[in-house]
């Protein structure tokens, strides 16, 4: 272990050592003030004779006469099946008042992308209970699928939602076992508030969903340094369950945006030459190194799923970090500031949502044979509607056929019954489809040129006499 005492420079949660012997990158570093207090840092970058150190709890009281230790290893997580029920905040420390964490073993947090070769394809279907996503914009294990919010948006609540009601197939339906061991939930959150935070936990004690998660909560004063810390210890943990143990785990990590301004705040510390709008020019490769950690290996039953949620600046789509999130991931879902203020939730607008890997998980034997028909029809009658509403406010409503008059309305009940749910609300699979043909029975028969012969003849003839037997 090395110990010197040559602090250079103190710059935000910067510090700068002189050294003589090659410093390893990612090492720990601990730094002992005058007055005995102990810091914890992480080597940010070495070069010949100087080190850069970001520290987890700040520069308060360090100074030049302070010491400093490098410890010789890289940051570890403790990894265990012991983890699920258990609250750690944002450096992986319990704070939930348990027992201390005795880890099968110690897993380095920088981890690895899985290598290509080795990837299994995503092709099954994961059920979350919300019809704007299973039914339009289907979850599948092994993907990334974030969710683009803005400012003020309930992505939280959507987020909570998500955790609690999510399954795999098998266990559609079904009550859950005593351990859940099937699947598993690793909730990350950056930057939240002490109020976002109780309102996590409280929803998380209420609904039971905490037994068979394990959560990391970095708060809005901790550390903006440790926000670069917690995804990859949730990471980590969430590596060990489904590879070593099997579980189907499902990552939600919120919000992306306080992790990229993090890295924007350590950059600016470094004095590097920033990228678009500020950023580091290498967000996008840390992103990547985050989000390519999701996915299934071949012979390995487990599987990691991720939910990234970041809120958009200004709620621009173009911003640096939802456009390289878009890149990086494998479609998005959009919560829409309009359907929030008419009281839809969740406020899911289906129309720019995707989840490019949809088609592969679904279908008969993972869903329902008539899953991709009902979906595209939805949407086409959905994206109809939405362009004659714009006609109606130029010509007036009075102006349009009847035909025309069937989409607007298909338009109003799309949104107030298949979108809208609430978030106590969990939907099956079956549920979401058959409001989704109840919806498609408005239209006329001759207008579902999207679905199989079959699917009209089994669903639609059934749907339509119940609605001429309410009329």
């Amino acid at each position: 272990m090395k110990e010197y005492q040559t602090i250079t420079e103190i710059s935000g949660p910067l510090v700068f050592v002189e050294t003589d012997e090659p410093i390893g990158y990612d090492e720990l570093v601990e730094i002992e003030t005058a007055d005995g207090q102990r810091r914890r840092g992480q080597v940010l970058d070495t070069a010949s004779g100087h080190v850069a150190v970001q520290t987890f709890e700040g520069t308060s009281g360090i100074d030049r006469d302070s010491s400093v230790r490098f410890l010789g290893e890289t940051m570890k997580m403790p990894v265990t099946e012991e983890l699920l029920g258990r609250v750690l905040d944002g450096s992986g420390n319990p704070i939930d008042g348990g027992p201390e964490i005795v880890p099968d073993e110690r897993r380095d947090i920088v981890g690895s992308a899985i290598n290509p070769y080795a990837r299994e394809y995503p092709e099954e279907f994961i059920q979350t209970g919300v019809s704007a996503i299973d039914g339009m914009n289907t979850l599948v294990r092994g993907q990334k699928l974030p969710i683009f919010s803005g400012s003020g948006l309930p992505h939280n609540d959507l987020a909570l939602q998500i955790a609690r009601q999510a399954t795999v197939p098998e266990e559609a339906g079904e009550e859950e076992d005593e351990e859940g061991s099937e699947f598993a939930v690793i909730f990350g959150a950056m930057g939240i508030t002490a109020e976002e935070a109780n309102e996590f936990m409280d929803d998380f004690e209420r609904t039971g969903a905490l037994e068979r998660s394990v959560v990391f909560l970095n708060l809005a004063d901790d550390p903006a340094v440790e926000r670069t810390v917690t995804p990859r210890l949730a990471l980590t943990t969430a590596e060990y369950l489904a590879f070593d143990k099997g579980y189907h785990v499902l990552v939600i990590l919120t919000d992306m945006t306080n992790y990229c301004e993090a890295l924007r705040e350590i950059g600016a510390a470094r004095e590097e030459v920033p990228g678009r709008r500020g950023y580091p020019g290498y967000m996008y490769t840390d992103l990547a190194s985050l989000y390519e950690r999701a996915g299934r290996i071949k012979g390995v039953e487990g599987s990691v799923t991720q939910i990234p949620i970041l809120t958009m600046p200004s709620d621009d789509i173009t911003h640096p970090i939802p456009d390289l999130t878009g890149y990086i991931t494998e479609g998005q879902i959009l919560v829409n500031r309009n359907l929030n203020s008419q009281g839809i939730e969740p406020p899911i607008n289906v129309l720019p949502s995707l989840s490019r890997l949809m088609d592969d998980g679904i279908g008969e034997e993972l869903t329902r044979g008539d899953h991709g028909g009902v979906s595209d029809q939805l949407y086409a009658a959905y994206a109809e509607g939405e362009d004659l509403r714009d006609l109606v406010n130029i010509v007036g409503r009075e102006a349009l056929s009847e035909r025309d008059n069937k989409y607007l309305d298909f338009a109003d009940r799309f949104e107030t019954e298949f979108v809208q749910q609430g978030y106590d609300t969990n939907r099956d699979i079956e549920e979401t489809l058959d409001i989704g043909w109840d919806l498609l029975s408005m239209l006329p028969e001759a207008e579902l040129n999207r679905l199989d012969e079959e699917y009209i003849e089994d669903y639609y003839e059934e749907e339509a006499e119940a609605v001429t037997a309410d009329d």
